[in-house]
């Protein structure tokens, strides 16, 4: 179950949509900045799955936003949705939920697009979420921009994460219910006394970690762009003996070959002056392996990581292998094994999720 929920954040004469903003906002924009969703959606999906932080699933399983299991091999619950007693996520907290939120739409390809449209196109993001097969509801977009223009979310979007103070962050991080008090007559809001040592160390723990970071304040690229297959650079190239006679591009920074019909690995290898035995190692495959025309074929070993921004894949369905992931992000197999603990006979299955670089 969730962890156990010991004091109440109160907001006075709001009403539980507002207080619900006044709490998540923090962690809405931190997460814009880390994953390139705008606050503002996150914020209206969040007032629209979980009723304003109400429903079930948010109270008893910090899930804010509706994410069923999907391969999830972390605690789950039961509730009855499209179909009875279907499968959801719990998280410790509902931090771990946005971040889980977040990271569901940037690793999954079907999303992907989305982070092509600006952080403040807000409206172009909602349709693009039911394009994507987020909800099922034709409306889906209409009221998250309904949200949106009510309680002016679209002003998160263009706001930092030092915009917001710590004592803003200690309330939107710990583990209280968000409570509407009775109208008091005055303006106001204020935490409940009663704080709980779990929560206290919450807040130091992520006090810490924000005063530690020294990352600039940057939307992050969106991860078609990271994915992005280029041309060898004239520069790159004029520092490399590769044959220049055939177009050579470059993904992770890792230079290739598209295959042609009637080549082998033996003879991309000779006329790149290289030995066979290194392109096989460079490409993760064994001597005997065919050659099919379209193949990606790297010259220089790939890479133990992508670069930041590009952190996992999601896979979705069962037919991909490990090693397809390793050659479409230009990382070595090994390394993904290392990254993420695999033996010898994993499998990706639909919904797993494959890091393909550290986690921090």
């Amino acid at each position: 179950m969730a962890a156990i929920l010991f004091t109440a954040t109160v907001f006075a004469d709001l009403s539980p949509q507002e207080a619900y903003i006044a709490k998540y906002a923090p962690i809405a924009v931190r997460e814009m900045y880390r994953s390139g969703v705008p606050a503002s959606i996150t914020l209206a999906q969040g007032i629209l799955e979980s009723g304003s932080g109400r429903s079930s699933l948010a109270t008893k399983g910090n899930n804010h936003f509706g994410i069923k299991c999907h391969n999830w091999t972390g605690r789950s619950m039961r509730v009855d949705d499209d179909a009875p007693k279907e499968c959801f996520r719990v998280y410790n907290s509902a931090d771990e939920s946005f971040r889980d939120h977040s990271d569901f739409l940037r690793y999954r390809d079907r999303y992907k697009f989305l982070f092509d449209f600006k952080t403040t196109d807000y409206k172009s993001w909602a349709h693009g979420l039911k394009k994507a097969g987020y909800a099922t509801d034709p409306g889906y977009p209409s009221k998250l921009i309904k949200y949106i223009e009510t309680y002016d979310l679209a002003k998160y979007d263009r706001m930092k994460p030092s915009d917001f103070s710590d004592a803003e962050y200690e309330a939107a991080v710990d583990d209280s219910p968000v409570v509407v008090a009775p109208h008091s007559g005055k303006k106001s809001k204020a935490k409940a006394k009663k704080v709980s040592k779990l929560e206290r160390r919450r807040a130091a723990k992520a006090k810490k970690a924000r005063k530690a970071s020294s990352e600039p304040e940057v939307i992050p690229v969106s991860p078609g762009k990271l994915e992005e297959i280029r041309p060898l650079s004239e520069r790159v190239s004029e520092e490399l003996s590769f044959n220049l006679t055939r177009p050579v591009y470059e993904r992770n920074g890792v230079p290739f070959v598209y295959s042609v019909r009637g080549e082998t690995y033996g003879s991309i290898a000779s006329s790149n002056h290289l030995f066979k035995r290194e392109i096989l190692k460079f490409n993760d495959v064994r001597a005997d392996r065919q050659l099919d025309p379209g193949t990606v074929v790297y010259l220089q070993a790939k890479k133990s990581s992508t670069p930041k921004g590009l952190d996992m894949y999601v896979v979705e369905g069962d037919e991909e292998t490990l090693w397809a992931i390793s050659q479409r992000f230009g990382v070595k197999l090994s390394s993904i094994k290392s990254l993420n603990g695999f033996g010898p006979d994993y499998e990706p299955r639909d919904g797993d999720e494959i890091l393909l670089r550290k986690r921090k």
